[in-house]
């Protein structure tokens, strides 16, 4: 396995494991910080391998490979969070400083221990129950009212590995699975994550950057609007928003990044809800993502610092950089694979029609559903951001011909 020309200077090469669309776009701030960029890649058409320099592949899962890879990088981290426990505990035997490190990081790759510290921590929470037999469910679901959402506890994303269950029927081939799991295991040897259905007005998210010596920062609180499951735009900052909530919200966030010294950007997504005795807007918190999040995307051209940026400075422990917004309002669309297999010609089009939009596509062959990129808006007036960006996107996905 080759190892990446370093820059001169002293300047320190950052590994990457993953070479999909998050480690793609730390490649332009890690120009401008003159920083080089190593990723481990899963193929050589992978999203980041296509415009990063040194991206050799190899199997992630594999202990050897990525000991071999990690001799050439300074700090090593993460487009994902799959990466197995035995590699990432090779990899601190090595001295390869993690960032997340892997006692963080667990806390994004399991839901259940990712709950138990959120509720010792004290930020909100939805109710929750770690459940192994439908009895466990059954007395949960009749505690917190049915339907209840059953989560399995690794592996889950965009939706996936998460149901909204009515009875214990529903869930009763992952009960069945987690008892085998249990005498062998596996995956799901813990049980089932079970969580009351949350009756909330929207969803929100709050992006942190905290680096190894402590320094922390935060982005606006942003909006991000999800269909079947898969974040569809975001807006920065969340409208209509009170100081006094985006200053709670915040606050839970940097709690929560300081008390699992989380190091690089994290994502905290939550959902707004009603107080239960006042009636006034609160919170609880959804997932976790310890790593750059789509929810902050906007930040490539909306704020002085993007998430990619800020990512790169905290795991350096360099100084990091503002989070202020450029403009009012910045609206991110995602654009979903859709009936064009070649975009080049609408990407032409779209970008002739609409010159202040900032578009992003990742590399990825089209197929339906698929985030192959985003689409980035700032301005004055949030309505017509809001129909620019979705215009953008429709007219790259095929939905819209005009």
């Amino acid at each position: 396995m080759t190892s990446p020309q370093r820059a001169p200077g002293g300047f320190p090469v950052v590994g990457i494991i993953g070479g999909g669309q998050l480690a793609r776009m730390c490649q332009p701030p890690a120009v401008g910080l003159a920083v080089t960029l190593s990723v481990l890649a899963e193929t050589p058409d992978a999203s980041a391998a296509l415009v990063v320099p040194s991206a050799p592949v190899g199997d992630y899962t594999d202990v050897e490979t990525v000991r071999e890879w990690a001799r050439s990088c300074d700090v090593v981290t993460f487009d994902h969070e799959h990466v197995p426990a035995p590699v990432l505990a090779a990899l601190e035997a090595d001295g390869v400083p993690l960032h997340p490190s892997p006692a963080a990081l667990v806390f994004a790759q399991d839901k259940l221990a990712m709950r138990r510290r959120l509720s010792e921590v004290g930020v909100g929470c939805p109710r929750w129950a770690a459940v192994r037999t439908a009895e466990e469910l059954k007395a949960f679901g009749e505690d917190v009212g049915w339907p209840v959402v059953v989560k399995t506890p690794r592996g889950g994303y965009d939706g996936k590995g998460v149901r909204v269950v009515g009875s214990v029927d529903e869930a009763a081939d992952w009960l069945e699975a987690s008892a085998r799991d249990a005498a062998s295991g596996g995956p799901l040897a813990e049980g089932l994550l079970a969580e009351e259905k949350v009756e909330f007005t929207r969803e929100l998210a709050v992006l942190v950057a905290r680096s190894p010596s402590g320094q922390a920062a935060t982005w606006p609180v942003v909006e991000t609007v999800q269909v079947d499951g898969i974040c569809t735009e975001v807006l920065a900052p969340a409208p209509g928003m009170s100081d006094d909530l985006s200053a709670e919200l915040t606050e839970a966030a940097l709690r929560v990044a300081g008390a699992l010294e989380v190091t690089g950007v994290m994502a905290v997504e939550m959902f707004e809800v009603s107080h239960p005795h006042t009636g006034e807007p609160d919170y609880v918190v959804n997932e976790l993502a310890m790593r750059p999040h789509n929810s902050g995307h906007w930040s490539i051209d909306g704020a002085v610092t993007s998430q990619f940026e800020n990512h790169l400075r905290a795991v350096l422990d360099l100084p990091l950089g503002s989070t202020a917004p450029r403009a009012p309002w910045t609206v991110m669309a995602n654009v979903l694979g859709g009936d064009y297999p070649e975009l080049y010609p609408a990407y032409r089009h779209i970008m002739a029609r609409d010159p202040g939009a900032r578009f992003h596509l990742y590399g990825k062959g089209v197929r339906p559903g698929r985030k192959i990129g985003h689409v980035n808006v700032s301005g004055d007036d949030l309505a017509d951001l809001r129909e620019r960006a979705g215009h953008a996107a429709d007219y790259l996905r095929g939905v819209v011909t005009e």
